[in-house]
């Protein structure tokens, strides 16, 4: 530092000193991404492994219970003749064709329920005089129980698709539209006036801007919309329907086909923890922008 200060200056030795500082600094900023990218994923695969031994208590049990005769056999069989029951219908199709079905019927509703939700949502959490005048009638509807719903939608569109398809998007729409709302208005204003000062567009900021940042409450109101159309559904088809894994589920309790019963209920389990894990996924995918990921599995 003394020959430095001699050679150039006090101002020239502090300048040196502060470019190596800036440029030491970005260097390390790819080292310190893969760092933290690396403590996500050992974070989330901690997450997932202690969580393993619990789970396989909870499948012993389901076991040894009913061949102890602590739960009756007949109404709550042993795990491994469920395993052989989903195994024989999914080999038969059975099976594939009730899954395909019921996953149809969800992927509309809720696909329907994102086309509808999120730009109403924009537009809510954006400008206070359209929230104003729409929120009375949201909260309304948003309140209403979509069970008590169901027999109102069999009665004006039938017993056929359209009816379940309509109890689908109505049960996702509104977990879709608050959380957008609740993402637009968590948006830092100063990212908004930054973008306003550079002459950017109403579409251009929504599209650069408020999306992007509304993304991870966004994706929040998606895990709880999948899993609250897949209820919906699945709910529809114990009512009136003939296919689907609803029907699947009610017909084998009305047979006493109890194994059936619960390799359905198994079936949808898998089936929403693998969509919930999807969606976790591409949350962490659309905000990697950010430099952090998000670890919880709910």
């Amino acid at each position: 530092m003394a020959y430095l200060t001699e050679k150039f200056g006090s101002a020239g030795a502090l300048h040196l000193f502060a470019g190596a500082g800036e440029t030491v600094a970005a260097a390390r900023v790819p080292a310190i991404k893969a760092s933290a990218k690396i403590r996500s994923k050992k974070a989330t695969h901690g997450t997932f492994l202690y969580g393993v031994p619990l789970l396989g208590l909870f499948f012993l049990l389901w076991e040894i219970a009913p061949r102890l005769g602590w739960l009756n056999r007949i109404f709550f069989p042993p795990l491994s003749e469920v395993l052989v029951a989903w195994w024989a219908l999914l080999a038969s199709g059975v099976l594939i064709e009730h899954i395909g079905i019921s996953l149809q019927r969800a992927a509309i509703g809720f696909a329907l329920g994102v086309v509808v939700a999120i730009p109403l949502g924009l537009l809510m959490g954006r400008y206070s005089l359209f929230e104003k005048v729409s929120d009375l009638l949201v909260q309304t509807l948003r309140n209403t129980s979509q069970f008590a719903l169901l027999p109102v939608f069999i009665l004006l569109l039938g017993i056929g698709e359209e009816s379940k398809v309509a109890i689908t998007f109505y049960s996702s729409v509104f977990f879709l539209l608050v959380n957008t709302i609740s993402g637009v208005k968590s948006v830092d204003p100063l990212l908004i006036k930054a973008a306003r000062s550079m002459g950017t567009s109403d579409f251009d900021l929504f599209r650069k801007v408020i999306l992007p940042a509304s993304i991870p409450s966004i994706v929040a109101g998606a895990r709880l919309a999948v899993k609250s159309s897949l209820f919906a559904v699945i709910g529809a088809e114990m009512l009136a329907a003939k296919s689907g894994l609803g029907f699947l589920i009610q017909n084998s309790q009305l047979m006493m086909e109890t194994a059936d019963m619960y390799a359905g209920i198994l079936t949808l389990t898998v089936i929403g923890l693998t969509v919930n894990y999807l969606l976790v996924w591409f949350e962490r995918w659309a905000t990697a922008w950010k430099g952090q990921s998000e670890t919880s599995l709910i």
